[in-house]
């Protein structure tokens, strides 16, 4: 008989084994459903403030809980607990209205009761232009890698939030958006590269957001890898690696 044989784990030993990782899920559902909650960015439609490939943190008690603060946003009634109201130029991750369960980024631009509307690429909020001033081009790439410049603004929102947009096509259909009056308990957003997003301006696809459907606001970035380099090409993805957005605050 072998004196190296494998000693077989005690009942009372797989017993806390098992009692460590119900405790671990029980933690981790917690944090994930009362405190903070990762995401991912994977489409343009907040560029330049988030770009494909960052990874975020959300703060999921900033604005009170809803059902769509917990995973799968199971169907536990209408309402938020310790509900407090967002900021306009918050940067809002939500549950898309038409479904309840996809998740989109977008920034807050309309209130309760303001009335929103688009016109030749300037917003207007209660009938008065949005400051914005054009600052240096945002330097793009397409799928090839090859460079692009893009039209890029400062907009300052009436709370003195500032921030930037990109206009990269003059007279597109987003450029020009209809009066909407946002309805009591609801929130227009819009994305920052206003060319490419579909956001509260098309009624269809999303439309006006319920509070209920509110996640949390994005709060830091904690990581981000250039979308132009695959997963399998290892020999890239120490070059792959934005350093300079880990850690970066967003407003």
């Amino acid at each position: 008989m072998s004196s190296s044989s494998a000693k077989k784990p005690s009942k009372a030993e797989e017993a806390g084994w098992f009692s460590t990782l119900v405790w671990a899920g029980i933690i981790a559902l917690v944090i994930r459903s009362f405190l903070f909650q990762p995401f991912n960015i994977p489409s343009g439609s907040m560029k330049p403030t988030l770009l494909i490939g960052d990874y975020l943190f959300v703060t999921k008690y900033s604005y009170g809980f809803s059902r769509h603060s917990l995973p799968f946003s199971p169907p536990l009634g209408e309402g938020r607990v310790l509900a407090q109201a967002p900021m306009r130029g918050d940067v809002v991750v939500f549950k898309l209205p038409s479904d309840g369960q996809t998740d989109y980024i977008k920034r807050l631009v309309g209130l309760p009761g303001d009335r929103i509307s688009v016109r030749d690429g300037v917003l207007f909020i209660n009938d008065q232009p949005v400051e914005r001033e054009q600052v240096e081009d945002f330097i793009d790439h397409d799928a090839a890698g090859r460079e692009k410049r893009i039209r890029q603004y400062r907009e300052t929102l009436p709370n003195g939030v500032s921030y930037l947009t990109l206009d990269e096509i003059d007279g597109s259909i987003a450029d020009n958006a209809g009066d909407y009056i946002v309805p009591a308990g609801h929130y227009f957003m819009m994305g920052d590269n206003r060319d490419n997003s579909t956001d509260s301006r098309f009624m269809r696809h999303v439309g006006y957001v319920p509070e209920d459907n509110l996640v949390g606001p994005a709060q830091i970035l904690f990581y981000s890898f250039d979308d132009l380099t695959a997963w399998w090409q290892v020999w890239r993805w120490p070059q792959a690696m934005r350093y300079s957005r880990f850690f970066k605050i967003i407003n």
